[in-house]
């Protein structure tokens, strides 16, 4: 059996896992693998590059989800993307949306495999970084053990050694992206089952984990934990990362030390005249269950959007965090 490095990651998540997201999940964790928002391998090739692809050094190791179903058009963006400095390209196979569909991509692609393969082959020809999947456990009708096992079969013959598997079937219609993420059953056992059947690949497991133990569980069984909305809603959990998950020293020891290093960063983008709530939006929920969270949310929300909104908005909502906390301190 392979011995793959354990994992955690922090799925890509459209308007949530920009740029400005990454760097301040970094901040939290020097272990989380983070991923990019899904970009379409046209608005790769002919969109604003520094728009789509650009990142800062710090957010290393950073993987790049494309979408897309043309093998040419699929290695050309490829290619963009290793010249721009990722870490490793990710293939959509797990998103149920009608706009995804209409573009023949995400989770429709579980029933072309063949699709998928051809590829996964023109990337590996053009680029050196390693190229993953991340799929569903099934689709539609599509939704036995011998569905899912002929799709990963095909797919990691063309290459791909590792597949991050949403614990979830997609239903392709009748059911909102939001719905596809809590209706369908929750089946990690499927998802054990394909890794003790192909022990060579790295399996990574996506799908409602929301706490370290619940990550822990699973890394008994695979090889990686990846984690969604808990890490976007309550972002401290990445600070426990380090330490519950890989005994290592924690990169923050609090959310006020957290903000404290972020903000060199939003005055930075600031001045390059990045608006102050699309960098500091990804922060509402750091505080979540302390004192002052619930005014941080409130004055980030309702000020951080003025026109000509400054550094000084975030400093004097971090000032009522830390008013709240000298309180239940004193009392």
């Amino acid at each position: 059996m392979t011995n793959f490095e354990k994992t955690f990651s922090v799925a890509p998540m459209m308007e949530w896992t920009d740029r400005h997201c990454r760097f301040f999940h970094r901040i939290l964790s020097r272990r989380a693998v983070l991923y990019t928002e899904m970009i379409t391998a046209d608005a790769v090739i002919h969109g604003d590059r520094e728009r789509l692809l650009g990142f800062s050094p710090q957010e290393h190791p950073v993987v790049v989800q494309l979408g897309g179903a043309e093998p040419e058009r699929m290695a050309e963006a490829a290619r963009i993307c290793a010249e721009w400095g990722y870490d490793a390209i990710n293939i959509n196979v797990g998103c149920p949306s009608d706009r995804v569909q209409r573009g023949w991509f995400g989770a429709v692609l579980m029933k072309e495999p063949e699709t998928v393969a051809a590829c996964v082959r023109a990337m590996r020809k053009a680029v050196d970084i390693p190229v993953t999947v991340k799929c569903r456990i099934g689709v539609d009708e599509m939704d036995t053990d011998a569905d899912l096992d002929r799709f990963v079969d095909m797919v990691a013959d063309a290459g791909v050694t590792t597949f991050v598997v949403h614990a979830r079937k997609a239903w392709l219609q009748g059911l909102s992206p939001k719905e596809n993420r809590e209706k369908p059953p929750l089946n990690r056992a499927r998802v054990h089952r394909l890794k003790s059947r192909r022990p060579d690949l790295e399996i990574v497991i996506n799908g409602e984990l929301a706490t370290i133990e619940d990550c822990r569980n699973e890394l008994a069984r695979v090889d990686g934990v990846m984690v969604g909305r808990a890490a976007y809603y309550t972002p401290w959990l990445l600070a426990q990362v380090d330490a519950g998950l890989f005994g290592e020293t924690a990169s923050v020891t609090s959310p006020l030390q957290a903000m404290e290093r972020f903000l060199p960063y939003v005055e930075a983008q600031l001045e390059k005249g990045v608006p102050l709530h699309a960098v500091v939006r990804h922060t509402l929920g750091i505080f979540h269950g302390m004192p002052g969270a619930r005014l941080y949310r409130r004055h980030i929300s309702e000020n951080a959007v003025k026109d000509g909104a400054g550094i000084e908005v975030l400093r004097e909502a971090l000032a009522m965090v830390r008013e709240q906390l000298a309180r239940r301190s004193a009392a």
